[in-house]
């Protein structure tokens, strides 16, 4: 089920509303949590019974190795891990690894062996990252276990997160399952509700625009290809991936406000980023901290120990250890994305720049100023998100080419008004919160609005929710970009 989509906006979502808002406060979390089962149900009906299993061992292992100390509780722990990367190999990788030994084959001359393709449970990834957290943070002693196996159930399945996050660690949420009646008031569900319609519209009505255009130009032969159009469709699908991923963060932060919870923020005008070091501190904020807590820290303090020498190569021994933990980071990073070489080569090339700016390039971009810095940023993510979206690595070379040979073509592409005035509406949303007074003005808005700003955008959001509902009956919807990782 898609939350933008009639039938979430117009069934879904008001019946379980009026549900969960009427039923005693005892009972609230079993509603959610058979909601939630539901709505994952509803789009995956055959690997919602893989997740409930994978969720009663984990709950069981887990609380197991609670007991333990010494070797008992690391088996425990190294059980847990390794059933749900399993899990995660096999659904999301088994594929890329056939093909590759199908391509080995091929070199040897041996014919392709047969293989039936695997399906991709939705939300696999969010799920076996989030249930990593919990099993990381027990086993280090971070985090109590959960007593209840419907508190972890909930945990886990909370549909508002359970697709593509945020990455919900045990400790942001695990006293608001329990206890959230401080939070179960108007203000929440008011600053819940137009959360959500701001998520809807960016959705709905910028990046769904964008990205009908976009999927026109990049379907674009190389004769019809010119170069002003690769720029137009390039600059394009940098803000379709933006208001997409960030709508979807938005609809469900707010869709928990209104349950009473309070999610962990997601993006931060990250496109007013001064370097690739600060645009990954603005951007996909829970999976950027899952990767640094779990994997680059104890990488990198682990790598530490085998340095004995003060520089390596003539590089100081902290800069090696950076470059180490920094490379095989984000090689996980861009494979967690997706089973493709092109996602491995863009979390190379992200590691490439965030390597550069510790060696010399942050302070040539301070020298800069603030504006360059911005450009030449937004430019390097812009040749980032080509890699991204080209389906083979042949494919994003050849659009990286023809921005830069000035080319023409015969396109019959027609960039209607509608698009051009959808991409100047992102581009100002994207860079105002560059402006001080505007990032106060929103944070206002999201988190502290006197009555008079709450009533007044929730009128704007009703009119928005009438408007978005419209374009989705009209045209229909789209999944979001982040579902099929």
């Amino acid at each position: 089920m898609i939350f933008s989509s009639s039938l979430f906006l117009l069934y879904f979502l008001p019946f379980f509303l009026i549900v969960y808002f009427l039923i005693d406060r005892n009972y609230k979390n079993w509603v959610l949590l058979i909601a939630s089962i539901l709505f994952y149900a509803w789009g995956a009906p055959k690997f919602v019974f893989f997740v409930m299993g994978s969720v009663l061992v984990d709950f069981v292992l887990i609380r197991e190795m609670s007991l333990k100390t010494g070797s008992a509780r690391r088996f425990l722990f190294w059980v847990s891990v390794i059933l749900n990367l399993a899990l995660l190999l096999y659904f999301k990788y088994m594929n890329f690894f056939v093909d590759q030994f199908q391509v080995m084959l091929s070199l040897f001359g041996s014919k392709p062996a047969e293989w039936t393709k695997i399906v991709l449970p939705v939300g696999i990834s969010f799920i076996t990252f989030q249930k990593l957290s919990y099993t990381l943070d027990v086993y280090k002693k971070q985090h109590p276990v959960f007593q209840k196996l419907q508190d972890y159930a909930l945990y886990i399945f909370m549909f508002p997160q359970l697709l593509s996050g945020p990455i919900v660690r045990p400790g942001q949420i695990a006293s608001q399952i329990t206890d959230r009646s401080a939070q179960e008031n108007i203000d929440f569900r008011l600053t819940g509700f137009y959360r959500f319609i701001i998520g809807l519209a960016k959705k709905v009505l910028i990046a769904d625009v964008l990205g009908v255009t976009v999927n026109e130009i990049f379907a674009l032969t190389p004769v019809e290809l010119s170069s002003g159009m690769a720029w137009i469709g390039a600059i394009a699908y940098t803000f379709q991936i933006y208001f997409d991923f960030s709508g979807y963060s938005d609809m469900a932060i707010g869709l928990a406000r209104m349950l009473g919870f309070r999610l962990p923020e997601n993006f931060n005008s990250p496109y007013i980023s001064q370097s690739i070091t600060e645009f990954w501190r603005r951007w996909h904020i829970t999976l950027s901290f899952w990767f640094r807590d779990y994997i680059f820290l104890p990488l990198a303090y682990s790598t530490s120990r085998k340095l004995p020498k003060e520089h390596y190569w003539g590089i100081r021994a902290d800069k090696v250890i950076y470059l180490i933990a920094t490379t095989v980071t984000f090689l996980l990073c861009g494979f967690w994305h997706g089973a493709a070489w092109t996602f491995i080569v863009w979390g190379a090339y992200m590691g490439i720049f965030l390597i550069a700016d510790r060696l010399f390039l942050l302070k040539y971009l301070r020298k800069s100023g603030k504006i360059p810095s911005i450009a030449i940023t937004f430019f390097l993510l812009m040749i980032g998100w080509l890699i991204f979206r080209a389906q083979t690595l042949d494919e994003a070379w050849f659009l990286i080419r023809r921005l830069f040979t000035f080319q023409g073509g015969e396109s019959t592409v027609w960039l209607n008004p509608k698009f051009w005035t959808m991409l100047i509406i992102a581009v100002i949303f994207s860079f105002w919160g560059g402006f001080k007074k505007i990032e106060s003005w929103v944070e206002k808005l999201y988190f502290n609005p006197g009555n008079g700003l709450m009533i007044t955008f929730s009128v704007i959001a009703i009119l928005l929710f009438i408007l978005s509902e419209a374009t989705i009956t009209s045209t229909g919807f789209s999944p979001f970009i982040y579902f099929r990782f």
